[in-house]
């Protein structure tokens, strides 16, 4: 067992999808926790610094975001993602998960759990694709810029005034409070996509690959899982309304428990840190009592 670092520390690890960049942090048994579009693993930095004493808390860079490193001819689509966390784990010797996902996150662990069950000792999903619903309705004009070729353009004017990133234009709708989220937050999510050209279009390409076949697909697989499972939604949310969380709360038999943060938004995990990390532990624990 590793010892129990007192922050979090940056790692990669070389993969088949390429060099995977993570931030690890605690010890014992593994929880893997998995971003969403336009952000990286800093979305996970309070779960990192508040459940080290119960886990070993990893949060990966998708391909196409963070510090991970991937070849032009990459495939970036959800299920390439839900691949490289089977391939990042085998690269770290890790047998089982506590899997934990938000927004396109959530999708990528969905199709991770549906194809590779025996790997997730439990699963927590926060809102997120599902179903059919993806990419969602009002994530649709973002994607029509960038397909129009925007989007370098977008990123840079979030750079440059962060006020724009904030805005009910950009992703103001994502956060109950914008105005609280730092400048040096949104640095750290948007300044690796647009480090070099290659990495914006690789992000171009994570956002053309958006497509509901990906969860279709493994819906069959979903209605037999039994991993404990934690429905956590926020119930303000422009992107997937509560209704999602009591789809998959329903079609997932290994459902434990469906909690509503009301008035939370789809970034609550950082938002609401104290209140989510609350459930992820209890959920843990009594995951652990089921399998002891």
């Amino acid at each position: 067992m590793r010892e129990n670092r007192s922050s979090a520390t940056p790692f990669s690890v070389p993969t088949a999808s390429g060099r995977i960049s993570y931030t690890e942090q605690g010890a014992g048994p593994v929880a893997l926790f998995v971003h969403g579009v336009l952000l990286n693993g800093h979305l996970w930095r309070h779960q990192l610094a508040h459940l080290s004493d119960i886990r070993r808390c990893i949060a990966v860079d998708l391909l196409a975001h963070g510090d991970t490193e991937i070849a032009p001819d990459q495939d970036v689509s959800v299920t390439a993602n839900a691949t490289m966390l089977k391939e990042f784990l085998d690269a770290s010797n890790i047998e089982q998960v506590d899997l934990v996902g938000n927004d396109s996150g959530g999708g990528i662990a969905q199709i991770f759990a549906a194809l590779h069950p025996h790997r997730v000792r439990s699963l927590t999903l926060t809102n997120c694709d599902a179903h059919d619903n993806w990419p969602p309705e009002a994530f649709k004009p973002f994607l029509a810029m960038a397909a129009a070729g925007g989007l370098r353009g977008a990123l840079d004017a979030m750079l440059s005034d962060k006020s724009v990133y904030r805005s009910p234009q950009a992703l103001a709708p994502a956060y109950e409070h914008p105005e609280q989220l730092t400048d040096e937050s949104i640095e750290i999510y948007l300044r690796p996509l647009v480090r070099t050209e290659q990495r914006t279009r690789d992000f171009q390409r994570f956002l053309a690959a958006f497509d509901n076949k990906h969860t279709l697909a493994v819906e069959a697989e979903l209605k037999s899982l039994k991993a404990p499972t934690l429905i956590a939604w926020g119930t303000d949310d422009v992107y997937f309304d509560v209704k999602w969380a009591h789809w998959l709360a329903d079609i997932i038999p290994g459902t434990r428990r469906c909690v509503e943060f009301k008035g939370a938004r789809i970034f609550f995990p950082e938002e609401r840190g104290a209140e989510f990390n609350q459930e992820l532990r209890a959920h843990w624990l009594a995951a652990e009592q089921e399998t002891s």
